[in-house]
């Protein structure tokens, strides 16, 4: 894996609308536009692009959804990948030939590939390939991310790894049990926080 590859995707910016008081649409400006990256120990960088804290979401008010928010973007403060009571909204650059560790959450997700190709792999060893604007929907089950995107030769002659980029909805799902068994979150190895 090429962990120094330079990183081919534009950076991240994510627009949040909210009301005037006369109830006009408006773009809020509580937050800055430009969407927080922060890298993760398996060479992944993680943007919170939105989350909420409740179902269903509580927007009439700036100080409910944007104020809740705003508070996973301190240092140190990230919700885990998912909320149990509300929603995450997530994007996901993946350098070159990364695989992310086998993982669980006890969630109901939805990853759309925006760039590139993506090999989703099973614990079962089954994998299915992706490619812009595939979904893959995971409902709670092992799985790996895995970025396949060929690399490409530029106007310059030089060939470049390139990068992929996923969205992620996750949204909270009921225990699951398969066959009697209790399946739970599992983080081995991601260096993210468990979900709250």
């Amino acid at each position: 894996m090429s962990s120094d590859a330079e990183k081919t995707l534009r950076p991240l910016s994510r627009y949040i609308t909210t009301h005037d008081e006369s109830s006009k649409a408006i773009f809020s400006t509580t937050l800055s536009e430009k969407m927080p990256v922060a890298p993760i120990p398996d060479g992944a960088d993680f943007s919170l692009a939105y989350t909420t804290s409740t179902y269903p979401a509580s927007i009439s008010s700036d100080e409910s959804d944007i104020k809740s928010y705003a508070s996973y973007l301190e240092p140190g403060a990230s919700p885990g990948l998912v909320i149990s009571s509300g929603s995450v909204c997530r994007i996901v650059d993946m350098r070159p030939e990364a695989l992310s560790p086998m993982h669980r959450t006890v969630s109901l997700d939805y990853g759309v590939v925006l760039e590139g190709v993506v090999e989703l792999v099973l614990d079962s060893g089954e994998t299915r390939t992706l490619h812009r604007g595939d979904v893959a929907v995971q409902r709670g089950t092992n799985h790996a991310w895995k970025n396949v995107t060929p690399p490409v030769k530029g106007e310059d002659g030089v060939v470049r790894e390139q990068w992929a980029r996923m969205l992620y909805v996750l949204q909270p799902a009921e225990q699951i049990s398969v066959g009697g068994k209790q399946l739970g979150e599992e983080l081995d190895g991601m260096g993210v926080p468990s979900s709250n």
